[in-house]
């Protein structure tokens, strides 16, 4: 019984490294004002035909994504992006895995980023 226990609690601390927090698209453009490590996680195609201003692209789906990764500052936060969401919560659990503390994923990806912008 004592294995079954400590084995749930080292279940939940493994799924709380890996969890990110989400970021609205009101909450990113309010962080935008400031100096940030943007960063569009999608292909250098979707990256061409739309970006959020000042982001970085690199492709979640390259193989050199873990080390282009190590030009960001581990110390600052990371806010990530794709087109839905899928991408960049995968990209924020490798940023995690590679010792990044600080990773803000935007709900609903650029198409929230989208939305809100054509709100306004």
């Amino acid at each position: 019984m004592r294995n079954l226990y400590l084995m749930l609690i080292g279940l939940l601390l493994s799924f709380s490294a890996y969890s990110q927090k989400k970021i609205s698209a009101a909450k990113l453009d309010r962080k935008l004002k400031k100096d940030i490590q943007l960063v569009d996680v999608r292909t250098e195609k979707e990256y061409q035909e739309k970006h959020i201003a000042d982001a970085v692209n690199v492709d979640v789906e390259k193989p050199n994504f873990e080390d282009a990764a190590q030009t960001l500052d581990k110390n600052q936060p990371v806010y990530v992006y794709c087109r839905t969401g899928k991408r960049s919560s995968k990209a924020a659990q490798k940023l995690k895995s590679l010792g990044f503390t600080k990773v803000y994923d935007l709900k609903g990806g650029i198409t929230s980023w989208n939305n809100r912008q054509e709100k306004k």
